[in-house]
């Protein structure tokens, strides 16, 4: 089959230490990475843009970093969403505040004041864990979305409550407001995406991610052999954090353009994200990405094809997609805990062997 690695091996520890040992996997990402970068922004329109891409770039991003704390550091957390509205409105800020700063900047600032609230809201995790620490971070979720409601500072003081991106450009490109082009906010996207991913991926390979693994797996014997939880647990929660508050600033800069924090970063934010790494894999870079294209390619899928294909109400395929993802939740944790990144590891491993029994 196409699929071998026989008399594909490492004769160095470098090479053997690589993010893709396998020949095949690294020529395989390098030609998706091709395809992304130089193909594909040359066939996008608006609409695959903002029904499509778009969503599925950063909610893949919110997705690593969910995964980052409870597939590998095994912390549970329902605050994604006022995570995201933490990148959201630092972003918000500091787009206002300094104007001529670059929008790198201030997205990268964005994550790092989320990473700095994560923190915080990571510290009870010192002494609580499994429900309680569930419970504690949807704690965190509501006070976040209160907080911005009932604070006019965070949304200067704006009559109607809701923050709006102003238009900024990026090498005279415009990359937010109405003037933008589907190619530039799509690799705009995408290069962060990208950077997110490699590093995640080293981080989980690590000596950080074995810390965090460790942690998952039994937190009081990675304690006995020498692993520190507390840098462990709060390092989870910081760069965690960072991702999903790059993820919401991007959420709100460039793809929506305009925010009511209660209506887009609710707990129904959290929970989406939750259910991404759930589908797609915890414990698994892969599974994010798996995860986003799967939630945002199917409410668009059940549109066409049975709303505008077939004449079917618009609320009844929304119903039929909250069927669809609870079924699929409930078993993939029965069936397939590790979700369709195990799929895949499976598939792999048949290929390895094909055409002989497994």
């Amino acid at each position: 089959m196409f699929y071998r690695e026989a008399g594909d091996f490492s004769t160095t520890y470098r090479e053997d230490s690589q993010t893709f040992p396998i020949k095949f996997d690294r020529y395989r990402y390098y030609a998706v990475l091709l395809i992304a970068f130089a193909i594909i922004p040359f066939l996008l329109n608006d609409y695959w843009v903002n029904a499509i891409f778009l969503p599925f770039l950063i909610y893949s991003i919110a997705a690593i970093g969910l995964n980052i704390l409870t597939g590998y550091c095994g912390q549970v957390s329902l605050g994604t969403g006022g995570f995201m509205a933490v990148g959201a409105y630092a972003t918000y800020k500091l787009m206002t505040a300094f104007p001529e700063v670059s929008m790198v900047v201030h997205i990268l600032l964005a994550g790092g004041i989320t990473a700095f609230v994560g923190v915080l809201f990571g510290l009870p995790s010192l002494r609580i864990k499994g429900f309680y620490l569930a419970v504690a971070t949807l704690a965190a979720q509501f006070f976040l979305v209160w907080l911005f409601n009932r604070v006019p500072w965070f949304y200067n003081y704006s009559a109607s409550g809701q923050i709006n991106s102003p238009e900024r450009t990026l090498f005279g490109i415009p990359i937010t407001g109405a003037n933008t082009e589907p190619w530039a906010v799509y690799l705009f996207c995408l290069v962060f995406v990208t950077l997110s991913a490699i590093i995640a991926r080293n981080l989980t390979r690590g000596a950080m991610g074995r810390k965090w693994m460790a942690i998952r797996d039994m937190d009081i014997a990675a304690e006995i052999i020498g692993v520190n939880p507390l840098t462990a647990k709060l390092s989870a929660f910081a760069i965690s954090s960072f991702f999903v508050g790059v993820s919401g600033a991007l959420f709100f800069s460039v793809y929506l353009g305009a925010v009511e924090v209660g209506e887009v970063f609710g707990i129904n934010k959290s929970f989406l994200v939750l259910f991404m790494i759930i589908i797609g894999g915890l414990g698994s870079i892969f599974g994010s990405f798996a995860g986003a294209a799967f939630l945002v390619l199917l409410p668009v899928l059940l549109k066409n094809v049975l709303v505008t294909g077939l004449g079917w109400p618009t609320d009844l395929a929304a119903h039929l997609e909250f069927m669809i993802v609870g079924f699929l939740i409930i078993v993939f944790l029965i069936v397939e805990p590790h979700g369709i990144a195990q799929l895949w590891r499976v598939a792999k491993e048949k290929l390895r062997l094909w055409p002989f029994p497994h």
